[in-house]
């Protein structure tokens, strides 16, 4: 009997469930995410514009950190990149950042949080 190898087969697995529609972004873009909500029977879309944080992980674990500011308060949200529940991504600017972790963004608002544009 054939000896199965387990890597291989968890691999196999998330390589079906991971998903290409979605565009590559970084720390520092400028990004727009369509999340499908359930509401008792009722499912809706909405939409969340903000700046990225922080990109970690790779393969099915990859996630990332979404922040906004509303209404002069920082709110900050954890995405699962390959999530069935986001129905669209669009990156709406290019952040040019020396970081991979911009978390100094959460001490600052208004023009100090500004991110310079990529050309």
């Amino acid at each position: 009997m054939a000896k199965i190898d387990a890597g291989s087969l968890i691999k196999k697995i998330e390589k079906s469930q991971m998903r290409t529609d979605l565009p590559s972004f970084s720390a520092g873009d400028t990004i727009r995410v369509f999340l499908k909500i359930q509401e008792g029977a009722k499912t809706r879309m909405q939409r969340i514009d903000g700046i990225v944080l922080r990109v970690r992980g790779k393969g099915s674990s990859k996630t990332f950190i979404l922040r906004k500011e509303s209404s002069g308060i920082g709110v900050e949200q954890s995405f699962n990149y390959h999530s069935p529940l986001i129905i669209k991504i669009e990156v709406v600017k290019k952040g040019k950042v020396r970081r991979a972790y911009i978390s100094y963004m959460r001490e600052r608002s208004g023009k100090s949080a500004r991110v310079k544009v990529k050309n």
